[in-house]
């Protein structure tokens, strides 16, 4: 579903604009404003969730996980070790930094304490799941701020993983898509939907579909919409591999068309 604040401008932009010049800089230095963090927030909760409050949280079919928040950051489960990226408990301490009030319970609940979709599925009206659902409505654009920070965090970790002599070119295609008043909104979503790409556990067969792998696929110059358009195809194109190249009994042929969707929105408005 396309949502219409995709129409509205990014003052995001300034966001990213930073972020290539002055990375050494403390995470703290990047702050976005209630108002934009409101915006970005609304647009991930309708990514993931279709912005409803049902949505926010989720297990798929498949998954060994739960997928929480605006993001669908991952929460594992006590005694599983998965390939991806464990989110959600840092996205809990960001927000429990910011001084939000957060159900006690989840403050003395490092694991998921569901262990698996089917004891997920059964606690649907149980207090636990409500009092979640809560919290994470009403901690929209706080979860945003910790999206933009997992950006900000990106780009230093994303040159780590190349030679050196590959960096200029990712710092370039970084700045093309940050170049547009959309792009940090492109930026900051993809980033938390797929990931930095710099974890070897998040690839099929060695290919990754991450940001990494993406900026490393675009060879474009132009600035702004143009860039938008090649970050969307690459992107699209990256998954569509992931997808020829995962296990089967995965069944991540499903998720085709939504995560195509997903990187439509990316388009310049």
């Amino acid at each position: 579903m396309k949502n219409p604040d995709l129409n509205r401008s990014f003052t995001l932009a300034g966001l990213a604009l930073l972020l290539f010049s002055m990375v050494s800089l403390p995470a703290s230095a990047i702050t976005l404003t209630p108002s934009e963090a409101d915006r970005v927030g609304r647009l991930l909760w309708q990514n993931e969730c279709d912005g409803t409050v049902e949505g926010l949280t989720s297990w798929n079919t498949g998954e060994e996980f739960a997928s929480l928040g605006i993001g669908h950051f991952i929460w594992y489960p006590a005694g599983y070790e998965g390939p991806f990226d464990e989110s959600f408990p840092k996205m809990l301490a960001f927000v429990a930094k910011s001084g939000a009030k957060i159900p006690p319970w989840l403050l003395n609940t490092p694991d998921c304490p569901w262990k698996t979709r089917e004891e997920f599925l059964a606690a649907q009206k149980s207090e636990r799941m409500t009092s979640l659902r809560i919290f994470l409505r009403d901690t929209v654009g706080i979860q945003a701020r910790f999206a933009a920070e997992r950006l900000y965090a990106a780009l230093p970790k994303m040159l780590a993983e190349v030679p050196e002599a590959e960096r200029p070119a990712i710092r370039r295609q970084f700045e093309r898509v940050a170049a547009h008043p959309h792009g940090a909104y492109v930026l900051v979503d993809y980033v938390n939907f797929k990931g930095e790409g710099i974890k070897p556990t998040e690839r099929y067969q060695g290919k990754g579909w991450g940001m990494l792998q993406v900026l490393q696929e675009m060879k474009g110059t132009e600035p702004g919409a143009p860039a938008l358009k090649e970050f969307s195809t690459v992107a699209i194109r990256l998954l569509q591999q992931r997808v020829a190249l995962s296990p089967p009994e995965r069944g991540e042929k499903r998720w085709m068309p939504g995560w195509t969707s997903r990187c439509k929105t990316y388009l310049a408005p």
